[in-house]
């Protein structure tokens, strides 16, 4: 009886110990991810319905804060541009410096030349409300479009406000990753791979995923390895009674 006390009680010591360090890996998990998070990304809330269906309006989105010589074609980006208003605004790059962009042939909006798929659109509507004449993207400089072309005040719609209606790189205050809110939208951006075949490519999205997972284990974790005390004296207290019982017996 006293070896089977005595592994017992190594049993428990052992335990007690992985409980330790899953409580404090899970922890370091936890806290890292969010601290990571908020070094990398910034939340933003979408003021318009503009990027609907891909962000609808209202929407708390994750920007990863990155430099605007960064951005690809493709990108939906926070930028803030005086001449278009006073807040950060969220658009889809579809031109980068040097690019000749048109719309619209066949319905579709056209980037040297080339149409584009663009399956973000809302379901049953055209590239654009209002034709877009052919414009050179001057170097350093961006073409944005909302995703909602007929109500969208991008840069169709300031084409006659200088730089062809383009705002510089700078401007740029990050990549749109990840819808966070509501609930029922969270999720990664799609990749937009009508632009996959231009020169530069697309961007490579940013760690979310990585985060989110770091998060998710850390406090799986801290869960578990808390849980094990209450669970280890409740099975011992039962092993108890059953050792008294056949002793009695």
């Amino acid at each position: 009886m006293s070896g089977t006390r005595r592994t017992a009680e190594g049993h428990g010591r052992l335990g007690s110990v992985l409980s330790g360090v899953a409580v404090a890996l899970g922890c370091v998990l936890f806290l890292g991810g969010f601290v990571w998070g908020a070094v990398l990304y910034q939340p933003y809330t979408v003021p318009t319905g503009s990027m609907t269906p891909t962000i609808g309006a209202g929407d708390r989105v994750l920007a990863q804060r990155v430099d605007g010589g960064e951005v690809r074609r493709g990108d939906v980006v926070v930028f803030e541009q005086s001449t278009w208003g006073d807040l950060p605004m969220v658009k889809r790059v579809v031109g980068v410096g040097g690019d000749k962009i048109a719309c619209c042939e066949d319905g579709k909006l056209t980037v040297n030349g080339e149409e584009i798929a663009e399956p973000y659109l809302p379901d049953g509507t055209g590239a654009a409300a209002m034709g877009i004449p052919t414009t050179t993207v001057p170097e350093g400089r961006l073409f944005l479009l909302g995703d909602e072309r007929s109500g969208s005040l991008d840069s169709s719609a300031h084409l006659s406000d200088g730089e062809n209606g383009t705002v510089p790189r700078d401007a740029v205050r990050g990549r749109v990753d990840a819808v966070a809110w509501p609930m029922d939208e969270f999720g990664m951006l799609e990749r937009p791979e009508g632009f996959a075949d231009m020169p530069g490519g697309l961007s490579e999205p940013g760690p979310l995923r990585l985060m989110v997972t770091a998060v998710v284990v850390g406090m799986v974790l801290v869960l578990g390895g808390a849980a094990y005390g209450p669970v280890a004296k409740r099975m011992g207290r039962g092993r108890s009674r059953a050792m008294e019982a056949a002793r009695a017996a």
